[in-house]
C-alpha cells in the first residue's frame, strides 16, 4: 500500500508526489462535456470556477477546451485556443496553484504554456500529435500520458480488449518510449490508465482493483474516475450529477492502489476523501 515518491519540476515550483495524494480539479471550457458541458463555457464563469476549486483545496487545475466524451469529434486548434486562452490569461497572477492544459495538439499546448500553463495532459499518449513531446522537452514541463483505445468518437463502439492489462502495459509502454526518444526526461513523465477511454465498465473496475500493477513503470500515477459512466452503471443508471458518492469510492480505491494524483470535478468533497484515505494509508494520527 506504500507509494513511491517523485519530484516533479514545474516552472514556478517543485511538486512532491507520494507524500499525500494531490487533487487535480477538472475545468472543462466546453459546451458539450459529458458531466458539466456548458456550465463553465464562458471565460468569466470558468475563471470563477478555478478560483473556487483552489479555495476548496485543489492542488492543480486541468483546463480543457475540447470535449472527449464518448462519441465526440475534435475541434480545430483555433477554436480550442479561443476557448482556453482567455481563461489561462485571466487566471495569471490570480491563481496560486499550477495549471495543466488538457490537449492533444502541439500548437495548443505551446500557446497555453506561454499563457501560464505549466503541464501538458495528453489523453492520446502521443498518438494524435507526437510533437507534444517536443513541446514538453523544449519547455521543460511535465507530460502526462494517458492510455486510450481508438478515439473519443469510436472508443466505446469498437470491440474492447480481450486482456485489458496487456493492452494497458503495451500502450503506456509505447507512449513512454516515444516521449523518452523525443528527449523528455523520465522525471517529467506521468501516466494515466484512461478510465472510461475505450474500456468496458468491467474493465474499469478491473483497473481500479489492480492499479498497483502500474507501479512497474516507476512513474507517478494519475487517475480520473470522476462521474464516469461505469459508476452510473454500478449505481443502476445514475446520471452524472448523482455519481458523487460512487466517485468517492473510486477515489479512495485509487489512493489505496497507489495513485499520486486524482483528477476530479467535485474538489471539496474529494479533498476530504483523499485526506482520510491518506491517513489510513500512512497511519497518520489525527491533526488539530
Amino acid at each position: 500500500m506504500g507509494r513511491r515518491r517523485f519530484l516533479l519540476r514545474l516552472r514556478s515550483r517543485r511538486l512532491v508526489l507520494g507524500e499525500r495524494t494531490l487533487v487535480m480539479g477538472v475545468l472543462n471550457v466546453t459546451p458539450d462535456s459529458f458531466s458539466d458541458g456548458g456550465q463553465f463555457f464562458s471565460a468569466k464563469r470558468a475563471i470563477r470556477r478555478a478560483l473556487a476549486m483552489e479555495r476548496a483545496g485543489a492542488d492543480l487545475i486541468d483546463v480543457g477546451g475540447e470535449s472527449t466524451r464518448p462519441g465526440s469529434f475534435g475541434i480545430s486548434a483555433e477554436e480550442e485556443l479561443r476557448r482556453v486562452l482567455p481563461v489561462l490569461k485571466g487566471l495569471k497572477g490570480r491563481l496560486r496553484i499550477p495549471l495543466s492544459i488538457d490537449t492533444v495538439k502541439a500548437e495548443v499546448a505551446e500557446a497555453a504554456l506561454e499563457a501560464g500553463a505549466e503541464m501538458i495532459n495528453d489523453i492520446s499518449g502521443l498518438r494524435f500529435d507526437p510533437r507534444l513531446a517536443e513541446v514538453a522537452r523544449r519547455r521543460r514541463v511535465p507530460l502526462l500520458l494517458m492510455h486510450m483505445r481508438g478515439t473519443p468518437a469510436t472508443m466505446q463502439k469498437r470491440p474492447f480488449a480481450r486482456n485489458i492489462w496487456r493492452e494497458l502495459e503495451r500502450g503506456l509502454g509505447w507512449s513512454v518510449e516515444q516521449a523518452l526518444r523525443a528527449g523528455v526526461k523520465r522525471s517529467q513523465l506521468l501516466i494515466d490508465p484512461g478510465i472510461g477511454f475505450g474500456k468496458s465498465a468491467e474493465q474499469n473496475l478491473e483497473i481500479l482493483r489492480g492499479l498497483e500493477r502500474l507501479r512497474k513503470f516507476r512513474l507517478p500515477i494519475v487517475i480520473g474516475t470522476s462521474r464516469k459512466t461505469f459508476i452510473g452503471k454500478v449505481l443502476g443508471g445514475a446520471p452524472p450529477a448523482e455519481r458523487l458518492w460512487g466517485t468517492a469510492a473510486t477515489v479512495a480505491a485509487s489512493v489505496f492502489g497507489g495513485a499520486h494524483i486524482v483528477r476530479v470535478h467535485d474538489v471539496a468533497e474529494m479533498v476530504q476523501v483523499v485526506r482520510v484515505a491518506d491517513s489510513i494509508l500512512n497511519s497518520h494520527s489525527l491533526r488539530g
